[in-house]
């Protein structure tokens, strides 16, 4: 039971600032709605037996979009399991974002706990779960994929300290890895670093280095069916052109990392302190590397942590302007606030180091506990409460739910109504039966008195094909007149038509490249060597 006893209290302490959570409605955010819309779409897909869901039918004022194929799909899926469940869509996003948040703080105990004791660890996983930034992805931004992605980096730390003989492959690490790439795009990139610089810390002999980077690439191969389509296909997407230079205005003052007034506003409004309690530990932690280093004690660690607060402290600042336009691969973040998160995790660890050489650990960790819930206690509300029908998520939804950086380069960057209906004739005389219709799959049946052109109100995305009394027949999407979406003709007669959307070449590897990498598992597993 003793075993038990701190995660219990981890628990106990991380509901706190849910409690708004189980209030019914959804907590009003940004993105909160945009992320139930495109859950339902997600889940739409998986029930008509597309397990990797890429389109959205009904987004985008019903003529679809392909923001599924670039969007952090693993929220999705554990929401989509709640939902099958039984749960609402609204009640199984939430609860994704209750499960993310908790899970966070016990990967970070666990990783703690390899070299901290039980007090510095429980330390660190509140310190970790309670940052301000934090909540503001939980009720300001509603950002499904950060708050998810808060999980794995501790949770990768704690399997690659846990793997002492380095002598087998990680299936924990792995799926560690995996997981983090596709629970969110910026902040897996912001991570990966982290990572692999604590694998060379931990193993500084290069042969030792082998099998956890055999470990990671592992991650890579089993999450590739999201990330090698999202990262070669975005080119067909106006995501260069809506992102090009957006991070120039998103920079922060030094001022606002200390503190700032709590706001429900979009950003350059909402707070980006990193909390005071935080920035006291993160104090003491200077004094103490020194310490450490002069008792010949374990100094690289804190070291290695006070360095990446720093660094991610300074890229946020206007005066780190000259990297991000030599490091071209930081526009990618889009925001240089989000480099919070690295600010979070390293003060988080440096908090419960800092508790760790404490001589009473009970009172300090008893301290900092009273004090987090005292002077961060503002924080964890909602500003209010959305309440919509089921079908409002499940039917056609007036948005893209993105800035329009995942909208098809030939097609505008929103749609503004609805179409007259789902297809429709742009000449010649003809008769239409509309058949069966899925996310991926539409028919119809064609009675043609003359050649005619028909629209079929769908962006168009490579992967869609036209097929016309079976036999594939061109598509012509970049007509200014019918900009983006997908316009064909059929001959005099009758004909049964097919528009479909498949699996381009690159994501058929990519999906194989998963596949191959998921039956790896059970024989890595069973290997006698590997276990």
């Amino acid at each position: 039971m003793k075993k038990f006893t701190p995660l219990l209290f981890l628990l106990l302490i991380g509901l706190i600032p849910l409690l708004d959570l189980f209030h019914p409605g959804l907590p009003i955010t940004h993105d909160g709605q945009d992320h139930v819309a495109r859950i339902a779409n997600f889940y739409q897909n998986l029930k008509e037996g597309n397990l990797i869901p890429r389109w959205a039918e009904n987004l985008n004022w019903g003529y679809g979009h392909p923001i599924l194929m670039f969007l952090y799909p693993l929220p999705s899926y554990i929401a989509s399991l709640f939902h099958f469940l039984g749960f609402s869509l609204v009640d199984s996003t939430k609860i994704v974002f209750g499960l993310g948040f908790l899970a966070s703080g016990f990967a970070m105990y666990a990783w703690l706990k390899t070299f901290l004791s039980k007090e510095a660890s429980l330390a660190g996983g509140i310190l970790y779960m309670f940052a301000p930034y934090r909540f503001v992805d939980l009720y300001v931004r509603g950002a499904l994929g950060e708050a998810t992605a808060f999980v794995f980096l501790p949770l990768s730390l704690y399997f690659l300290a846990k793997e002492k003989n380095n002598k087998k492959i990680s299936i924990g690490l792995a799926l560690s890895v995996a997981f983090l790439i596709t629970s969110h795009n910026a902040i897996s990139l912001m991570f990966l670093p982290i990572i692999l610089g604590y694998v060379v810390l931990l193993n500084r002999n290069l042969k030792n280095l082998i099998t956890p980077l055999l470990s990671i690439l592992l991650g890579f191969t089993l999450s590739a069916f999201f990330w090698i389509p999202a990262f070669f296909e975005g080119k067909y997407t106006l995501r260069d052109i809506v992102t090009a230079g957006d991070y120039l205005s998103r920079f922060v003052n030094w001022k606002d990392l200390l503190y700032g007034n709590w706001s429900y506003g979009i950003s350059g409004q909402f707070s980006v302190q990193i909390g005071i309690v935080h920035w006291i530990l993160v104090v003491l932690s200077v004094p103490l590397c020194f310490y450490l280093y002069k008792k010949k004690k374990e100094w690289l660690l804190p070291f290695v942590l006070i360095i990446a607060f720093l660094l991610s402290i300074f890229l946020m600042l206007p005066s780190s302007n000259f990297i991000w336009q030599v490091v071209k691969i930081l526009q990618k973040f889009q925001f240089p606030w989000r480099l919070l998160s690295i600010s979070v995790f390293s003060s988080a660890a440096l908090g419960g180091i800092v508790l760790n050489n404490f001589k009473n650990k009970k009172f300090s960790l008893t301290i900092i506990t009273i004090l987090i819930l005292f002077l961060y206690s503002s924080f964890w509300h909602a500003k209010g409460y959305l309440y919509k029908n089921e079908d409002f998520f499940t039917g056609i939804y007036n948005s893209t739910t993105d800035t329009g950086e995942s909208s098809p380069i030939w097609s505008i960057r929103f749609m503004e109504q609805r179409p007259k209906a789902k297809i429709e004739v742009i000449s010649g005389n003809v008769e239409l039966l509309i058949g069966k219709r899925t996310s991926t799959e539409h028919d119809y049946r064609i009675y043609a008195k003359s050649r005619a052109r028909i629209r079929e109100n769908t962006l168009y995305f490579p992967g869609w094909e036209v097929l016309v009394d079976g036999k594939s027949t061109n598509i012509q999407f970049q007509d200014e007149k019918n900009r983006g979406l997908i316009t064909f003709y059929v001959s005099e007669g009758k004909h049964n038509v097919e528009v479909k959307f498949k699996e381009t070449k690159l994501r058929l590897f990519s999906d194989f490249l998963s596949l191959f990498s998921i039956l790896l598992l059970p024989i890595l597993w069973k290997n006698k060597q590997f276990r």
